[in-house]
Order: C-alpha cells, then sequence, then structure tokens
C-alpha cells in the first residue's frame, strides 16, 4: 500500500519540461479557440515605445499555428532567449572552475564553521541586498549568477535548496513590486501614464518594506522548521546527496590560491553591482565579466590552460537543462504572439474592470496584471501593452493613474516567481533540482500573503487619491 502511495505521489510532480510542453500544446490549441485581434500600435512621443492605441482594438482573420510550427516554436524560442542562455553557460563555466580549484567548497566550509549558532542571520541580510538590488536597480536574471552558491552555502548551514532560492528571488519579487526606481516597470508604466518619472516613491518604498518582511518572516519561518528536522525539507532526498559532499568536521584549510579565487569571485561581484548601478551593465557585459573571472580563477588556482578549458565545459553542461527551460518558455509566449490572441485576451480582461465598485478596480487590476504577467513574463513588454489600456480606464472608473501603475507593478512581479512561463525562476529551479510541484507548494502560501498586503495598499492607494493623478 506504502508503494502505491508514493507512486501516485511522484506523478503529483512531472518533469517540469513535461509541464512546459503541456503550456505550449495548450498555447497553440487556444489559437484554434480564442478570436485573433489586435491593437494598433503608435509611438510614444514621451518614451520612444511603440505602445498600444486602446481604441483601436479589432478582430482580424484567425490564423491558428500549423503542428510543424509549434514545433518550430521550441527552436525560435531557444533563439529569442539567446542571450540569457549564454549568459548562464558563462555563470556555469565561471563556477565550474571556481569549484575545480576547490576554493568555494573551502571557503564556504570555513564560513560555516564560524558562522556555527549565528547561521540563521545569513537569510534576512542576503534577501535586503537582493531585495534592495531589485528595487533601485531593477536587478533579476542577473541573480541567477548567485544562485548556486547561495545554495552550496544553504545546504551546509542546514537549510536546503528551497530555502536558497526562496532567498534569492523571494527578495527579488518584493523588490521589484515596490520598483522605487526600476526603469523597466515604472519607469515605462509612469512615461505611459503621463506621470512624472519615478513620482509616488514614498508608498511605493513602503510597500517594498512591508512585501521584504513577509518574504523575510515566512522564509525563516520554512528555514527553522528544516534546520530543526531535515526530513521536513520538500527536497530532502535531493539535498542529502548534496550534503554528502560536505564533511563540516574536516573542513579545508584555506590556502594562498584559495584566497587568490576568493578574491577575484568577490572582485566579480563588485564589478557586477557597480557596473549594472553606475554603467548600466546587461546580460552581454555580466556574462562577459563572468567569463573573464573564470579565466583569472583557474590561473590564480593554478589549473593548466587544458583544466580551465574542461572544467568550465563541465560547468556550462550543468546548466543545460536550465537553459532548455527558458527557451521552452519563450516558445509558448511566441506562440500566442504569432497567432494574434495576444491582444485579444488583454483586451477581453480589461473589460471585466468597467463593472466593478471603484474601490476594488484597483485590486481587479492588480490581479488581471498578474494573470497577463504570465502570458508576457517582460515587464517593459507587458507596461507597454497594458498601461495604454489601464491609465484611461483608471481615470473612467475613478481611479488614479498612479494607482494603477502600483497594481500593473504589483501584478508584474508575484507570478514571475511561480509562472511556469517565467523562464529565470524554471532555470533556477532546474539549477537546484527543485521541482516546480515543490516550489509552487512552498510559493503558494507566501503568494497568499503577498496578494492581501497588495490588496490591502492598493485599496489605501484608491480611497487616498494616490498621486499626483
Amino acid at each position: 500500500m506504502k508503494e502505491k502511495k508514493d507512486k501516485r505521489f511522484k506523478l503529483k510532480a512531472p518533469n517540469p519540461v513535461i509541464i512546459l510542453v503541456c503550456i505550449i500544446l495548450l498555447a497553440a490549441v487556444a489559437t484554434y479557440i480564442v478570436p485573433a485581434g489586435i491593437f494598433e500600435r503608435v509611438e510614444d512621443v514621451a518614451t520612444g515605445r511603440m505602445i498600444v492605441d486602446p481604441e483601436t482594438f479589432h478582430f482580424i482573420e484567425q490564423s491558428p499555428v500549423a503542428i510543424f510550427d509549434v514545433f518550430k516554436a521550441v527552436t525560435l524560442g531557444l533563439q529569442n532567449s539567446g542571450s540569457i542562455i549564454f549568459f548562464l553557460f558563462m555563470i556555469g563555466g565561471a563556477f565550474g572552475v571556481m569549484d575545480a580549484t576547490g576554493a568555494i567548497k573551502a571557503g564556504m566550509g570555513n564560513m560555516v564553521k564560524k558562522m556555527a549558532g549565528k547561521e540563521v542571520l545569513l537569510i534576512p541580510i542576503c534577501m535586503v541586498v537582493f531585495g534592495l538590488g531589485s528595487c533601485f536597480a531593477a536587478n533579476y536574471e542577473e541573480f541567477l549568477a548567485f544562485v548556486p552558491l547561495v545554495i552550496a552555502i544553504c545546504i551546509a548551514m542546514g537549510f536546503d535548496s528551497v530555502t536558497a532560492i526562496a532567498v534569492v528571488f523571494c527578495a527579488a519579487g518584493a523588490g521589484y513590486a515596490g520598483g522605487c526606481t526600476n526603469p523597466f516597470t515604472v519607469g515605462v508604466a509612469q512615461g505611459i501614464s503621463g506621470l512624472p518619472l519615478f513620482s509616488g516613491i514614498g508608498l511605493r518604498f513602503v510597500s517594498f518594506v512591508l512585501f521584504l518582511i513577509v518574504a523575510i518572516v515566512y522564509v525563516m519561518w520554512y528555514a527553522l522548521r528544516i534546520r530543526k528536522n531535515p526530513k521536513m525539507s520538500l527536497v530532502h532526498d535531493v539535498d542529502m546527496g548534496s550534503m554528502a559532499n560536505i564533511d563540516m568536521n574536516n573542513v579545508q584549510k584555506i590556502t594562498k590560491r584559495h584566497i587568490a579565487v576568493l578574491l577575484i569571485f568577490a572582485g566579480t561581484i563588485i564589478a557586477l553591482v557597480v557596473g549594472v548601478v553606475k554603467f548600466g551593465f546587461y546580460i552581454d557585459e555580466l556574462a562577459a565579466l563572468f567569463l573573464i573571472s573564470g579565466i583569472l580563477a583557474g590561473i590564480a588556482g593554478g589549473l593548466k590552460p587544458g583544466q580551465i578549458a574542461d572544467e568550465f565545459v563541465k560547468g556550462c553542461g550543468n546548466l543545460l537543462f536550465a537553459c532548455v527551460m527558458i527557451g521552452l518558455c519563450s516558445a509558448a509566449t511566441l506562440i500566442l504572439q504569432n497567432a494574434n490572441i495576444l491582444d485579444t485576451i488583454i483586451n477581453f480582461l480589461a473589460g471585466l474592470l468597467k463593472g466593478l465598485p471603484s474601490t476594488f478596480s484597483a485590486c481587479g487590476m492588480f490581479v488581471i496584471q498578474d494573470i497577463i504577467n504570465i502570458l508576457i513574463p517582460s515587464g517593459s513588454g507587458q507596461a507597454a501593452v497594458t498601461m495604454p489600456i489601464m491609465a484611461p480606464l483608471a481615470d473612467l472608473i475613478g481611479v488614479t493613474r498612479q494607482t494603477a501603475v502600483l497594481a500593473f507593478q504589483f501584478g508584474d512581479s508575484f507570478t514571475n516567481i511561480i509562472a511556469p512561463t517565467g523562464g529565470t525562476i524554471m532555470a533556477a529551479l532546474a539549477m537546484g533540482k527543485v521541482s516546480y510541484g515543490k516550489w509552487a507548494k512552498f510559493f503558494l502560501p507566501l503568494l497568499g500573503l503577498w496578494w492581501i498586503v497588495s490588496f490591502g495598499i492598493l485599496i489605501f492607494a484608491t480611497i487616498t487619491g494616490y498621486g499626483p493623478f
């Protein structure tokens, strides 16, 4: 009986690739059912972006995807995600070389030993750092670079891979929701809505703090339970294999070569932060940064050129599964776009708001933006498509445009951490070998708490006339 129960349980958590394949097939079927329609696009003078004209929606001839085009969407999705995929390869290769020098394992082991009894402080400290990076510098995909290291540290400290991914991306979700100076979401949305750039920052910062506090408390609650009883971990069986490689009773002493490699790694992180904040570094620049750090680490760690090359390729291979996941996520969105049904879905959802009482209209906007975010994971892309509709709609239903932007940024944030179409979170789960089902089991209660906080903030914004207008 026990074996039968275990088999039934395993069926609830299929391979993530199967989940994404099902989503791609559903998207393809939808192209035969959902009427095709489009909004006319016009150039916004203030931002220079192509945005939709909300008064121009009209239905067009149905253009469902053929079976062959479904398969073609997979390779096109991989191509469209090429910059992120090769960025991950550079990260994987660099970490592969650093790991081969023994520096990361030695440094991690000694750090964990020194933090004995104070390990739990790691969670709030790291989450504040990651949260601030998202809130003020719009960091998100870049945080994938930290996932392998955070996973290793969390496991060594008695937590698990779920804790590690939550430390990084739940903090990032809170930061994106606050979006104090996020040019890709708040900046674009306010520009389209005709609002002063980054106006209303006070309430957004308060929102960020509230979301981050809720996330920290929830993650620490989970982590402390796991530390007390490791068998309660959602990924206990997976992480046991990693724990077998970490012997805290026999920690290797740090050599001069190890110190040199760790300094190169620290320098890379500093360069990453400075580059993103001061020089506008993004995927290509950061990929080059990690490539340089991997080569330098290999030389400093005493590896021969052939060894550096071998370990780099092995490190890239470790992230191959994550890269395939990203391509599949992009394929699903591509099918909806090519069949011209995305605009139809958006037009339908926006129309649902007109019947809501004004007090709850902003909450309805948030829910709809959260749903749309599953279909359009790009924050700036979602703003360009939805805000030309939501901004004038806000005028009609008695909600300020600033509140509509707030609803957009909340909606653009939370489902990024759970939507199977979100390439970044799916890549992080693949790195930690965490199944989508187990991640959903962990994250959904936090999502519910964030929704409650969001509703409270949006109702407050509606009642107080959050502005300037």
